[in-house]
């Protein structure tokens, strides 16, 4: 029975220690992946460079994104994870130029990421502090991302009024749901790979900056 209890505690605290690592490493690569991200945008609205377009985007986000998943355990990984970021920030770039062009274009972007920074950090602490599951999240994030592309594309379709800003709050509740799940997946051990766990919440917190930023334009211009 003994013997039976310290392989458990033995089996408990190596599942700890490997999460911990794995959030480590997460993390690291977080700040690291932000930070590139951020440069390339701020070169990209420096440079003017156009918007490559909704399709382009897609195509370029996912293409590298499938890359990323089949090299995630080498190396290669690394650096497929920097270009998707990457990527990513060049096409925020001229969005934020989009902003700087209405008259209170900077107060609005600087809104965006204070909310941003508070609201993943507030989410990020209460899954660190509590360490609460949170997998049951997975079926709500699961529908909820069928639902928010069926409405992306009706509004492609469709001139209604108001679904671009019921989109953008579709999204803050989706990513804030993501950041839950996959913190909590980390630290409970549900996620060992820690390239994939950073571009989860990666994706998270650049749809939050977006969406927030829609939101507090529209709002802003009414």
């Amino acid at each position: 029975m003994r013997e039976q209890q310290n392989y458990s505690f033995e089996q408990s605290t190596a599942v700890r220690s490997e999460s911990n690592t794995v959030l480590r490493n997460t993390y690291g690569l977080l700040a690291l992946t932000l930070a590139f991200s951020g440069f390339i945008a701020y070169l990209s609205q420096q440079m003017n460079m156009p918007h490559p377009g909704f399709m382009l985007t897609l195509v370029g986000f996912y293409g590298l994104f499938f890359l990323t998943m089949k090299l995630r355990n080498s190396g290669w990984g690394l650096l497929t994870t920097f270009a998707l970021t990457g990527f990513m920030g060049y096409t925020l770039g001229p969005i934020l130029n989009m902003y700087m062009g209405l008259p209170n274009g900077g107060s609005v972007i600087s809104s965006a990421f204070a909310m941003t920074a508070f609201v993943f950090t507030g989410l990020s602490a209460f899954v660190l502090i509590t360490r609460k599951d949170m997998s049951f999240l997975s079926g709500f994030i699961t529908v909820g991302f069928f639902v928010l592309i069926a409405a992306i594309i009706a509004g492609f379709i469709f001139d209604i009024s108001g679904l671009q800003l019921a989109i953008s709050a579709g999204f803050v509740l989706f990513s804030s749901a993501v950041i839950l799940y996959q913190t909590s997946a980390i630290i409970n051990g549900g996620e060992r790979n820690y390239i994939m766990a950073t571009i989860s919440l990666y994706v998270s917190i650049y749809n939050l900056f977006l969406s927030l930023l829609n939101i507090l334009g529209v709002v802003s211009n009414d």
